[in-house]
């Protein structure tokens, strides 16, 4: 594929999520969008109402048989998201998978497996690993790249632990629990933000509203070194909350989503270790200033598809690929065993 050629896309699935990636991915110059597809006529008809130069198509054969389509976004069900992307990498597309990657571990593997492995099984030549990109958009946040870079620069000093809450009165679901609706964007900004998987996981939750589907989850997380992430999430709480907390030794920071403009807050606070040759040792607290700074306000799905895009074209390897999706599904896994060994449409999830 020529450098100045748009990259021919295909977009399976109109819900919320896809209409989302449909709106997007029009209006950029650096793809074009070849199908759309929906297993609801009326989801389709909606699309193609506003998007009139659309093709549709119910065939997902047809598709992956389209040589223009260098990469399909996956935006259907949860339920679905394996086998579509199993059967695009066996067709040599390259995938964008919206979260959580798969709802068993054994089928983020697989996914994992036939992206190294270049995908076709038909023994057509390919151009090395197939792109799989997992749609955890907040690692694409401008206000998260902010807080990642003053981490690594060690303006915090050293990360204690990280408190999310992700809370609202609704929507509530009958096919998933709240710890894989909600929990895997706040799993991808921890491990994320603290360079690796946790180590280990405590989970507790109560089922109010359906029996069997947790309405709230408290997942605690520890990763190497003692560090630690608390992530509360509900759709059963009379506040709408998306806020991220981070302790360092030096200074603490406050992201919060909701805020329109200032979604930043560095407080200059914390405990100072003061030694006394014969006083022994003493704790102060400091107290500095406030610092909101300013951050760029661009949509992070449009960031997110640009580098999807350009993953594409450039055979690099994605902000969260294959091995980052499968590691969410692995501790959404293990928290669903602590829950009762239920994931999240009633089986285990291994």
């Amino acid at each position: 594929m020529k450098d100045s050629e748009p990259v021919g896309v295909a977009i399976v699935g109109l819900g919320n999520w896809g209409r989302n990636h449909v709106r997007t991915l029009m209006n950029l110059k650096e793809c074009r969008v070849r199908w759309i597809h929906d297993i609801s006529p009326q989801a389709v008809e909606a699309q193609l109402a506003l998007y009139p130069s659309l093709a549709a198509t119910d065939s997902l054969g047809l598709i992956l048989n389209d040589p223009e389509v260098r990469a399909v976004v996956i935006a259907s069900s949860a339920r679905s998201h394996y086998e579509i992307a199993r059967a695009a990498l066996l067709a040599g597309k390259d995938v964008f998978i919206e979260k959580p990657m798969t709802l068993r571990l054994t089928e983020a593997e697989e996914i994992c497996r036939l992206a190294r492995e270049g995908g076709r099984q038909d023994g057509a030549r390919q151009d090395g690993a197939r792109i799989v990109q997992v749609g955890h958009l907040f690692l694409h946040h401008p206000s998260v790249q902010y807080v990642k870079k003053l981490i690594e620069a060690g303006e915090l000093g050293e990360v204690y632990y990280i408190y999310s809450q992700r809370l609202n009165l609704g929507v509530v679901r009958n096919d998933e629990n709240s710890l894989w609706s909600l929990a895997p964007h706040d799993i991808s900004l921890t491990d994320y933000l603290l360079g690796g998987e946790p180590e280990s996981l405590k989970a507790t939750g109560g089922c109010y509203l359906q029996t069997g589907i947790e309405d709230v989850i408290f997942l605690t997380l520890t990763y190497p070194g003692g560090r630690l992430a608390h992530i509360h999430v509900s759709w059963l709480d009379p506040h709408k909350i998306r806020r991220l907390t981070i302790v360092g030794s030096r200074k603490m920071v406050v992201f919060d989503d909701m805020e329109t403009t200032e979604k930043i807050r560095i407080y200059d606070k914390g405990i100072s270790r003061l030694n006394y040759e014969n006083y022994g040792e003493s704790l102060s607290i400091r107290t500095g200033d406030i610092h909101i700074p300013s951050v760029p306000n661009t949509e992070p799905l449009k960031l997110q598809m640009q580098h999807f895009i350009a993953c594409v074209r450039e055979r690099r390897r994605p902000l969260v690929g294959a091995e980052e999706g499968m590691a969410v599904v692995r501790t959404l896994t293990l928290a669903g065993c602590e829950l009762g060994g239920m994931g999240a449409t009633g089986h285990a999830g291994i």
